[in-house]
């Protein structure tokens, strides 16, 4: 009599990390589309805007390695109730005291919590699915994070436009906060939502499972190994100079069509974001299949040089064009994070774990880069600020040159093989 060997796969696991990677998405990219409102509401300088996002982003940079060794120490259940307890209290306080040093708290306290769950929820997947289908559930993944990206602009509408809304959920937010304050009623929401997946990851039961090498922290000695090795270094710097890129346009769009075609950032501005991420996510399926037939540098260097090139007509072009060429820098910047994140450990022999704590930490350019933009626009104006992007993107496209990994993509070939007769 035989017996299934088949491993045991946990759907309502499954189900519970795509609904965490939907809510971090929702909270993290929300802050694209208020980015103006906030500008105007606390009157902020474009430099004091820009240091919100750093607050955001710097916490992974400074979260993302201790948050793996927090995950060798306690459960998943114990770091992801956590996690949500203080999401929920962060965005309350924030709601019942509403300003710009308690909204940069705020922001770098999410942060936090959001490398602590980036960290968790990759392992929990692979055990919950099955290593056998962890590709398909990792795009899977990325494809409902996208959703929530798309998604988060329009609800940031439904709150803040009267004329949309009559009455119901927006009005009673509305009333909560202050009336000049909105977008304030955001977090009252996020808080809502932090509470409910506290009370679910509470009670849900979790399975068993060993991390694979790649997703153990190592120890102090394997980090020091890995950043005497130049390729750690140039591959940080590639992670650090995409997200930087991403979070440079996708936190400027709305001012940008503000400032320069007096487009409205909470109707236009908020729409064009939510293409931004929508084009991003369709980008990602594109991307996939074009690394089935194509070496990844060579799709690095092109999406590179056309993202260059759109990032250059979205600053210079007429309203139209600047419309359509912001969701386009998206739909070709998306292909970026993956190539660079699998040539980086394809690249190296050993200690993946700690080299994917490494390139973690790069999130911090999503810290970065908005700063500098809103620096240089403070100083000359906006547009030359978001011309500095193309720098960052300089250094990923000279990543298509000089990367020499060990293991290159598998492609599929379509020449005929001779057979002799």
């Amino acid at each position: 009599m035989g017996t299934d060997n088949k491993p045991k796969r946990y759907y309502h696991i499954i189900g519970l990390v795509m609904l965490i990677f939907f809510v971090i998405s929702f909270i993290t990219n929300i802050l694209n589309s208020i980015i103006v409102d906030v500008k105007n509401s606390f009157d902020l300088s474009l430099s004091l805007t820009g240091l919100l996002p750093f607050a955001f982003f710097i916490a992974y940079g400074v979260m993302s390695i201790p948050a793996g060794f927090l995950s060798e120490k306690y459960s998943d259940r114990r770091l992801l109730s956590l996690s949500f307890l203080f999401m929920a209290l962060a965005s309350l306080v924030f709601t019942l005291f509403p300003g710009y040093v308690i909204f940069s708290i705020t922001l770098f306290v999410l942060g936090s919590c959001m490398a602590v769950l980036q960290v968790i929820i990759n392992p929990m997947l692979r055990a919950a699915g099955g290593e056998e289908h962890f590709a398909f559930n990792s795009v899977l993944a990325q494809l409902v994070f996208g959703l929530a990206s798309f998604l988060s602009p329009f609800l940031y509408k439904y709150v803040v436009d009267e004329d949309s809304t009559d009455g119901g959920l927006a009005k009673l937010l509305r009333d909560v906060v202050s009336e000049d304050l909105p977008w304030v009623g955001l977090y009252l929401v996020f808080s809502g939502i932090a509470v409910l997946l506290l009370i679910v990851v509470f009670l849900v039961r979790y399975p068993k499972y060993q991390k694979k090498a790649d997703e153990v922290a190592g120890d102090s000695q394997s980090y020091i190994n890995l950043l005497k090795n130049k390729w750690t270094l140039l591959f940080f710097l590639g992670i650090f100079c995409y997200v930087g890129t991403e979070q440079g346009v996708g936190n400027w769009i709305s001012q940008f069509l503000f400032e320069y075609h007096g487009l409205d950032a909470q109707t236009v501005g908020a729409d064009t974001v939510a293409y931004f991420w929508a084009m991003l996510t369709i980008g990602c399926l594109l991307g996939l299949l074009l690394l089935k037939i194509m070496d990844s540098r060579k799709l690095l260097i092109g999406a590179t040089l056309i993202t260059m090139v759109f990032i250059v007509l979205a600053l210079l072009g007429n309203t139209r064009t600047a419309l359509f060429a912001f969701p386009a820098i998206g739909f070709f910047i998306s292909v970026m994070w993956s190539i660079i994140f699998s040539l980086a450990l394809n690249s190296v022999k050993e200690n993946h774990g700690s080299l994917s704590g490494i390139l973690c930490t790069g999130i911090a350019g999503g810290a970065i880069f908005p700063l500098i933009v809103g620096g240089l626009g403070q100083l000359t104006n906006l547009r030359f600020g978001m011309f500095f992007l193309l720098i960052p993107l300089g250094f990923i496209l000279s990543i298509g040159f000089w990367a020499r990994p060990l293991v290159n993509n598998k492609t599929v070939s379509f020449k005929k093989e001779n057979v002799d007769a």
